[in-house]
């Protein structure tokens, strides 16, 4: 099942992340809205549980580091996200389909650091409505687009690991 409109799977997204066109514009615009949810929740999260332990990234530093986190990791976990969507999809609606995804994705990255979880559905919310967006064009967008996107998202933390602050 694929998502045929020109809204996205998600109710109250911007539309631009319901068309699978403008790769260019839709994927800052969605890591910019990825960005941004996340950076409230982790505020939340910090102002919630502020003695919980942040996730340990102790030995990914310098260049290795780096690729590891924006490389490596947004290109398997597009993987392993898109068989699973590729999976719910055949029973459910996308929008279950992503939010079941986002959820997954949570509770995957809690089992690392509890609050990290709550940061991160977001962004895999939205790498999930891109991947069933953009499988409209193929799976090479499929991939391609959510996989830049969280690339996009892990750039940030993996400078400052590569620049070691």
């Amino acid at each position: 099942m694929t998502q045929a409109s020109n809204k996205p799977p998600l109710p109250r997204l911007p539309a631009l992340l319901g068309r699978a066109e403008r790769p260019w514009l839709a994927i800052p615009a969605a890591w910019l809205l990825a960005l941004g949810g996340s950076l409230a929740l982790a505020t939340i999260a910090q102002l919630v549980f502020p003695a919980a332990a942040p996730p340990d990234f102790e030995g990914v530093e310098g260049a290795h580091g780096f690729f590891l986190l924006v490389v490596f990791a947004p290109l398997v976990e597009t993987l392993i996200m898109a068989g699973v969507l590729a999976i719910l999809l055949k029973f459910m609606k996308p929008l279950p389909a992503v939010i079941l995804s986002a959820i997954g994705w949570g509770v995957a990255h809690s089992m690392a650091a509890p609050t990290w979880g709550l940061v991160i559905w977001w962004p895999f919310l939205i790498f999930s409505v891109q991947f069933v967006v953009w499988r409209q064009r193929g799976w090479g967008w499929a991939l391609a687009v959510p996989a830049l996107t969280h690339a996009m998202q892990n750039s940030l933390p993996a400078m400052v690991l590569l620049l070691g602050l």
